[in-house]
């Protein structure tokens, strides 16, 4: 779906639901196939557990072995971490990354509710803005839909961004084993890497599931595909200008940003961090599937 026409459609709750519905449709063509529309209530089989509560007629449909979920094994906490600083707000025509962040974590909301798992929503850029309980009613669903409709109605801010920092004290508040799903550009810690690399496995030494989509676009981001000719190029964190012909700086600059999302994805392999690549331009199914994936491997 269009970025724009998300914001100019205004009802986000409504949207969600659209859109997980075509998604879970959709699972109709894949191996999911006959299955999609009870996936909350599944889970992968994992080797060596018990076959008792396989449940065969799954299997037949999709040829993957699932087993049946109980009541206490739905009770996922879920905390929802959008990185709300000035770099998320380009590109600045239609505020890409914050606004496919914010209907991303929508949508995962309302998978989440519909599971009757609890959730929490949070956003930060150098501190916490927004921080809500960890629920799984209906009025609370509702609530965090709200929050998210008001961050697309707010102008670009000029901020940077500490993701290090806040994720270090969410770490502290979380007490339950919970999974917690981060959208962010990273370009707050480009210099700062070992501040983040140390906010990440402080997550996952108090033994939670972290989940990461590195939110880009990646045309102009990472490939800096750009007219040849002179361009302004603003930070949007600092408002500082730098006049230049994209070629003067293409490869070092690339040279640069890929060696940090480098380090990135090593470390988060190490921590067992599922670290999830998501270009605005590719729609938001790269972003459901990684959830799915991720709460069906979650006992």
């Amino acid at each position: 779906m269009d970025l724009l026409k998300i914001r100019e459609f205004g009802n986000i709750e409504f949207l969600a639901r659209q859109m997980v519905e075509g998604f879970i449709t959709g699972l109709h063509k894949s191996p999911f196939h006959g299955f999609s529309v009870e996936f909350a209530e599944h889970r992968l089989y994992n080797t060596g557990e018990s076959t008792r509560y396989i449940d065969w007629k799954a299997y037949a449909k999709t040829d993957r072995l699932y087993t049946k979920r109980y009541e206490e094994e739905t009770n996922l906490r879920c905390h929802l971490l959008i990185d709300t600083s000035s770099s998320m707000y380009y590109p600045q025509h239609n505020a890409g990354k914050i606004t496919f962040s914010v209907m991303a974590a929508a949508c995962i909301a309302y998978m989440l509710q519909k599971q009757k798992d609890a959730v929490s929503l949070c956003t930060f850029a150098q501190q916490i803005e927004v921080q809500t309980p960890v629920k799984s009613t209906p009025s609370h669903i509702h609530k965090i839909f709200l929050q998210l409709q008001q961050l697309l109605e707010k102008p670009a801010p000029l901020r940077k961004t500490a993701v290090g920092e806040v994720i270090h004290l969410i770490a502290e508040q979380i007490h339950k084993r919970s999974l917690v799903i981060l959208f962010s550009d990273m370009f707050d810690h480009l210099t700062e890497a070992d501040k983040l690399f140390s906010a990440l496995q402080h997550l996952k030494h108090n033994q939670h599931e972290v989940l990461l989509f590195h939110v880009t676009d990646k045309k102009t981001e990472e490939d800096f595909e750009f007219e040849e000719r002179p361009y302004e190029f603003i930070d949007l964190e600092t408002n500082e200008r730098v006049r230049v012909q994209p070629s003067q700086i293409k490869e070092y600059y690339q040279q640069y940003l890929h060696r940090f999302y480098h380090d990135l994805k090593l470390k988060c392999g190490q921590y067992g961090i599922d670290f999830v690549e998501a270009d605005i331009a590719q729609g938001f199914d790269q972003v459901l599937n990684s959830y799915f994936v991720k709460r069906s491997k979650l006992k």
